[in-house]
């Protein structure tokens, strides 16, 4: 129930998200000329209208709905919002790498409140360079008569399985920046289904979720069981929004394809940070701030901050080729990951042999120590 006589929930998610959205226009169009950036300059942007997008929608909150907690891409998680009744999740900036884009319209505001026992119940995402805001409370599905439906996938991570998916359906798949982008472009209609297994938050779906399902769209994990928030690790790495009719064939076809196995959420977290190695993109890996990390008996990295940094901008990373032979194994609240390493040295590939523990007792890698051997090939 609301707490605030001005706004009900649903109409202070539309007035957040659209508040956080003008703010973020504003400063992309200070920033932003007609000509890319280049990319570290880019990406600071980007973590500028994340900063400043989030630290106006915790005012928001702190004015409006002060008794409630938060969950936000942006903001440490402490863990005591698990035993609160009303819980809102929100991403101050979807899609971080096409904001920082000229010309990208695919980027995005989510903002969703959870509520104990009823799940996501009022929710919001704006895309700003389309000057459009949804809300569940209004929101209607307009479903598209195309002769192929069309898939949309992630820019940057679409899932392997994909092309075989869509051929099995008589589709096409079709990529696109921010989650919030691709469910609303379904809502819309110009698109039939929107498919993700390549790693996400809560607060990368929760909004756009809220607002697909009140419109009466299919939404749940890729194995077809339900979308569960506030969890006490908030990493969701899968999801399927389509139209009602496309489900079964989605969902069976994705079985066909994948199997029913998947990563737990502490793998899933630890997936994320050994991708970054490669990528060079530490935007979803999440890191405490005191996070430290060890190898070989030396320390390495002192803070979360700064171990994010060397993982984008770090020379000792650039040489970084391939991962090979990854095993995980989980022992309660920490992940041992084994793994071979390649890295390019002159003409020639070198490869290491890697044992890396990570400790996460909750939300956030908080500790990092591994153990590096050189890989000895037979004379």
């Amino acid at each position: 129930m609301s707490t605030d006589h001005e706004l009900d929930d649903a109409q202070l998610a539309a007035e957040m998200a659209a508040r956080a959205g003008d703010l973020l226009l504003e400063l992309r169009a200070r920033e932003l000329g007609p000509n890319p950036l280049p990319s570290g300059a880019a990406r600071e942007l980007s973590r500028r209208g994340d900063k400043e997008a989030n630290a106006l929608l915790l005012r928001m909150l702190d004015q409006h709905r002060p008794a409630d907690a938060v969950l936000s891409e942006e903001s440490s998680d402490e863990g005591s919002r698990r035993g609160a009744d009303r819980v809102w999740i929100i991403d101050p900036l979807d899609g971080s790498r096409e904001y920082g884009l000229p010309g990208r319209t695919d980027w995005a505001v989510h903002v969703a409140l959870w509520e104990r026992g009823a799940g996501i119940t009022a929710a919001a995402v704006a895309q700003p360079a389309l000057g459009r805001v949804y809300r569940s409370d209004t929101a209607t599905a307009a479903i598209g008569e195309r002769e192929r439906p069309r898939i949309l996938v992630s820019d940057s991570r679409p899932p392997e399985f994909v092309a075989p998916l869509a051929e099995r359906i008589g589709g096409d798949a079709d990529p696109m920046g921010s989650a919030g982008a691709k469910a609303m472009a379904v809502l819309r209609g110009d698109a039939d289904a929107y498919v993700h297994a390549g790693g996400q938050w809560e607060w990368d779906s929760a909004a756009p979720v809220g607002v697909a399902l009140a419109a009466g769209l299919h939404c749940s994990r890729i194995d077809g069981s339900p979308l569960v928030y506030n969890e006490a690790h908030p990493y969701l790495p899968d999801l399927l929004i389509c139209r009602p009719d496309l489900a079964p064939p989605l969902l069976a076809g994705i079985a066909e394809l994948t199997g029913t196995l998947r990563d737990t959420p502490r793998v899933a977290m630890v997936r994320e940070y050994l991708a970054s190695l490669l990528s060079h993109d530490a935007s979803k890996v999440r890191l405490a701030a005191d996070c430290f990390r060890v190898e070989n008996g030396t320390r390495t990295g002192d803070s979360g901050p700064e171990i994010v940094r060397e993982l984008e901008t770090g020379a000792q990373y650039l040489p970084l080729t391939g991962i090979r032979n990854l095993t995980f194994a989980e022992f309660g609240t920490d992940v041992v990951a084994r793994f071979l390493l390649d890295m390019a040295v002159g003409e020639h590939t070198h490869t290491v042999a890697l044992t890396e523990h990570f400790a996460v007792p909750g939300a956030e890698i908080t500790a990092i120590t591994a153990i590096i051997e050189p890989v000895v090939r037979p004379a």
